[in-house]
């Protein structure tokens, strides 16, 4: 399908509107655990459909997360209605009948409300704890994807047991997080949900492409590979950062990008990040890593310039890079719902039902 159709002839379906975490807050564990929690409740009480968390094994700076879903049967406990999701599962570390098995559980005891995102994905060195190696992890995913599939299906395993409980609900709440076409081909062959990542980085040959130069094949790939009749599902995801003071949040944005180009620029000493140097202009980083911020006019601006976000069914955001205090990120979601999100064609589920008597309702706190 060409990208500048819309997805059916009809009217489109509603967006659905995410929030996503690495749990990244400047603290210890256990407190990035709590904020994350007050985050995505924040956002349930704005009217977000969905939250989003990462797995990340071992390495701080990357995500605090090992645990998704231990850590999503806790929020689930303390929300009622936005449904939780994994960006991702790196399946490949994981035994995928555990997975599966402790998927079942928390869906059941969230009320349904389980979508579950997998990937190749983790850094490179994280393999070598679990006895792999890296350049398998492409092998191992593929399997380990078939196990999870035919354990929620009920179907027998090695040695002729079956889960209990099964999932079969679950099959048709998948979502593959890929770069590459072929990985957008594999989830729409298997009718699963494509997620598109908050930056990509750009080839020799198109140094200065556009995020969304590079996902609209990928959208186009997917839509091709959909069987006939099945609804497609696009999550594009996006670093958002939305506040009334642009200053604050260029000054905000600044001190997180430059923490990140310090990482990137120490793990990959002769990549791009070296060559850049401490000192880049704060624009060139807002571009390269794709960032959206200042004032909900300017942001929405932006994103309205994003047509591979345009053609998505469900939008995502999230603050990494930038990872600014807690006060200003529950802001920020605030503003996200107010202004931005039905700028870019969405509207609240429960529209007739004001913020203040939604589950948990949390203060809005003003910009320090």
């Amino acid at each position: 399908m060409p990208m500048n159709q819309s997805l059916s002839p009809h009217s489109p379906p509603r967006k659905r509107l995410g929030f996503f975490s690495r749990l990244l807050d400047q603290a210890s564990a256990a407190e990035r655990y709590r904020l994350v929690t007050a985050q995505i409740q924040h956002a349930e009480a704005h009217g977000f459909d969905t939250a989003w968390v990462a797995q990340h094994h071992f390495h701080e700076a990357e995500g605090g997360l090992p645990a998704p879903l231990v850590f999503l049967s806790h929020v689930a406990a303390r929300t009622q209605r936005i449904r939780l999701g994994t960006g991702i599962v790196t399946l490949p570390m994981e035994n995928p009948i555990r997975v599966a098995e402790d998927a079942v559980v928390l869906d059941l005891l969230s009320g349904g409300r389980l979508e579950f995102g997998v990937g190749t994905g983790g850094t490179p060195e994280s393999f070598s704890a679990f006895g792999l190696r890296s350049d398998d992890r492409a092998r191992i995913y593929a399997q380990h994807l078939a196990v999870l599939r035919n354990a929620w299906a009920g179907l027998p395993l090695p040695g002729g047991d079956r889960l209990y409980p099964a999932g079969p609900q679950l099959l048709s709440r998948i979502w593959q997080a890929t770069f590459s076409a072929a990985g957008a081909e594999r989830a729409g062959l298997a009718g699963d949900g494509l997620m598109l990542s908050r930056t990509q980085p750009r080839s020799a040959e198109a140094p200065h492409a556009s995020l969304a130069d590079i996902q609209n094949p990928l959208i186009d790939t997917y839509l091709a590979a959909l069987p006939a009749g099945a609804a497609p599902r696009i999550l594009g995801s996006r670093t958002l950062f939305v506040a009334e003071d642009r200053q604050r949040a260029l000054q905000l944005a600044e001190l997180g990008l430059r923490r990140s180009l310090a990482r990137a620029a120490a793990a990959n000493p002769g990549g791009p990040a070296s060559q850049w140097g401490p000192d880049a202009p704060l624009a060139q980083l807002l571009a390269a890593y794709d960032v959206h911020v200042g004032k909900p006019d300017e942001v929405i601006a932006s994103l309205r310039a994003d047509t591979a976000l345009a053609r998505a069914t469900d939008i995502s955001f999230q603050v990494h890079s930038i990872d600014p205090p807690h006060a200003d990120i529950l802001r920020s979601i605030a503003l996200t719902a107010q202004y931005v999100a039905p700028a870019l064609g969405w509207q609240r589920e429960d529209a007739l039902v004001p913020p203040a008597a939604a589950s948990y309702p949390l203060p809005v706190p003003a910009l320090a």
